[in-house]
């Protein structure tokens, strides 16, 4: 229904005989509504010219159109929406005058003056307004003269003192009267899970078609006019409305939804709505709140499948697993993501979209991706909207421009300014190993040969209880993963503070497979800048060198040229020198090798890990050390 062509006679009839449809079972009605359901009218007799002429003279005022083309048709009106019970005609309308004294609240709190134009604007509302309900629930309804449109329409503003919200603006009478005709069909509909499917009209048959096309257009990668239309439809509370607009939402296409929960009616539930509900709540640190899903009384059929997907959610093993086409490039992407390949993960998501297949009419994307604990940093924001904007689900339609890779490539990035997320001065140490798969490093290097589940950088070192070891076993706990073909890296982010004389790199160690091993340990703090590199090949150390604050402090080897530490700039003093020269080292030892770290992964997403070997020889006597407290 458009308010601003909306004919007022045919409106009011259809919301009338739709009342009175959805109430003729009501038992015990007032005599009032009574006459209403049989007449199936909820408005009055039409009021003539000269009443409207004889209460715009009472009033001192020229009343806005729309309120006037409605008197013209029905001089007053019962039911506006839930809580209006009666709106007011020709004879009940009168300037409020603050009579219940809201101005004291509400004025100091608008009329402050760090509020914006529109907000400070309402101040006197209440004194100057026109009065239109006559009975409610403790909802007033005010016309306001000083807030017209160039079409001379006054806005209309709800509250209700039960609600604890801002009055609602609405631009004109009719664009309120169009939300209340919505209002009621939202009340009337029934709530999710509990539809009431006898309520069938015209308007539900109307909305229930913008729904379908809305669904349609979304398949077909049209997800804004899809968003457009489904928020309309959910205004008048039509199945699958606010479900599909929900997911359009949780892929940036809207903003502002209202999230529903998920019920075990959603055709998704298992498969991709209980998850990302579990997930979402892990990542709040409120997973208990979750176990309603599985309670047996509230859902019988599917408590004991939903309680194996949140104890799976919590222990970071559940997978998402579609099935299908689709479900087989999901495992594919899922071995690269793991790995840390984001982008090649992508790519092989992307090119299997129109592969996906919808498990009912309530369901559009495959939003069990968000869920999965290892495929959720790949759909980036960008990503996310692409995937809105490919066909799929059967559907034809343009395919988008793909989305670049998002990895910068090389191993320079690692020191520039934010370039690991974790603030300016982030420091690192990282070992690569070639000839070796990522699964193999806690043979060589490892305190054990477990592999820990994927889990973000900041809880493989934070876990709850962690006793963070002492220096004199610094053992490093390395997210591992691939850095190029037939590399594999791991890395740490959380230092123990360097100690040249007693560092024992696992390079050799890491490279008794045959292949080469590199170590880089890089610390950014000013006035005592560190960058190490040692390299091993077949277990033997090839070269090595450390440098502390533009000083040399120790070269082993014969180092390449490009590699040596006056000819990368370390020599040259100060914290931006360090890391220019930190830079360039990286960019030769990436360049030599064809070897990149996946920032993308490391920043945002879930890496296997295990605890290596320590890095450090005991201390000797006389040595200094310290020990961590526990957390």
């Amino acid at each position: 229904m458009d308010a601003d062509t909306i004919d007022w006679r045919r409106f009011l009839t259809r919301w009338s005989a739709e009342w009175a449809d959805a109430r003729r079972d009501e038992v015990d009605p007032s005599p009032e509504d009574e006459v209403a359901q049989r007449e199936r009218w909820l408005g009055y007799a039409p009021a003539d010219g000269a009443d409207i002429a004889a209460l715009e003279e009472r009033l001192g005022c020229e009343l806005p159109p729309s309120y006037c083309a409605f008197l013209q048709v029905s001089n007053g009106w019962r039911h506006a929406g839930g809580f209006v019970w009666k709106l007011a005609g020709t004879e009940d309308v009168h300037w409020h005058e603050d009579v219940h004294h809201l101005g004291e609240t509400f004025d100091a709190s608008w009329g402050d003056e760090d509020n914006p134009p529109e907000v400070r604007a309402q101040v006197g509302l209440w004194a100057r307004a026109l009065q239109l309900h006559v009975e409610s629930d403790a909802t007033y309804l005010l016309l306001d003269p000083a807030d017209v449109g160039p079409d001379g329409e006054w806005a209309v503003r709800e509250w209700a003192g039960w609600h604890a919200a801002e009055p609602c603006r609405y631009p004109s009478f009719a664009a309120y009267m169009v939300a209340m005709h919505q209002q009621f069909h939202h009340l009337a509909a029934g709530s999710r899970g509990q539809r009431t499917i006898d309520f069938v009209n015209d308007t539900t048959r109307e909305q229930d078609a913008v729904v379908g096309r809305a669904r349609t257009l979304a398949l077909r990668g049209d997800y804004e006019e899809a968003a457009r239309l489904l928020t309309d439809a959910a205004k008048y509370g039509r199945p699958h409305a606010d479900e599909l607009l929900d997911q359009i939402a949780r892929l940036g296409g809207v903003f502002g939804v209202r999230r529903p929960q998920p019920l075990p009616c959603d055709s998704a539930f298992l498969s991709d709505l209980l998850p990302l509900a579990a997930a979402e709540l892990r990542d709040s640190g409120r997973g208990a709140d979750g176990r309603l899903f599985a309670h047996p009384e509230f859902f019988p059929d599917t408590a004991r499948a939903a309680a194996d997907i949140l104890r799976e959610m919590e222990a970071g093993t559940w997978r998402y697993a579609p099935g299908g086409a689709f479900g087989e490039a999901v495992d594919e992407a899922r071995e690269k993501a793991r790995w840390g390949d984001a982008d090649t993960a992508w790519r092989v998501l992307r090119a299997a979209l129109p592969c996906w297949e919808s498990l009912g009419p309530d369901h559009i994307a495959p939003l069990g991706l968000l869920a999965d604990p290892v495929l959720a940093m790949v759909l980036t924001p960008e990503r996310r909207l692409e995937l809105l904007a490919t066909p799929r689900g059967g559907e034809q339609g343009h395919m988008p421009s793909p989305t670049g890779d998002l990895d910068p490539g090389g191993l320079s990035w690692l020191v520039r300014p934010d370039g690991l997320g974790h603030g300016r001065r982030s420091g690192f140490r990282f070992v690569l190993v070639e000839g070796v798969a990522p699964a193999e490093l806690p043979e060589l290097i490892g305190s054990s040969t477990v592999l820990a589940p994927p889990q973000r950088t900041w809880d493989i070192h934070h876990p709850p209880g962690l006793r963070q070891p002492s220096q004199r076993d610094d053992r490093a706990l390395l997210s591992v993963g691939r850095a190029a073909p037939g590399w594999s890296f791991g890395i740490d982010v959380e230092l123990h503070p360097f100690v040249a004389d007693r560092l024992v790199s696992p390079a050799p160690a890491a490279s008794t497979r045959g292949g080469h091993a590199i170590v880089v340990w890089y610390e950014p703090r000013p006035g005592a800048e560190v960058f190490h590199l040692s390299v091993a090949r077949a277990g033997d150390l090839l070269y090595a060198f450390t440098v502390r604050a533009g000083a040399v402090a120790e070269v082993t080897g014969a180092l390449p040229a490009e590699l040596v530490p006056h000819a990368l700039g370390f020599t040259n003093p100060g914290e931006q020198a360090q890391r220019a020269a930190a830079a360039r080292a990286l960019d030769v030892v990436a360049g030599r090798h064809g070897l990149t770290l996946p920032r993308l992964a490391l920043t945002q997403g879930r890496l296997h890990s295990f605890e290596s070997v320590s890095w450090s020889r005991p201390p000797g006597p006389g040595d200094f050390c310290w020990t961590a407290a526990s957390d």
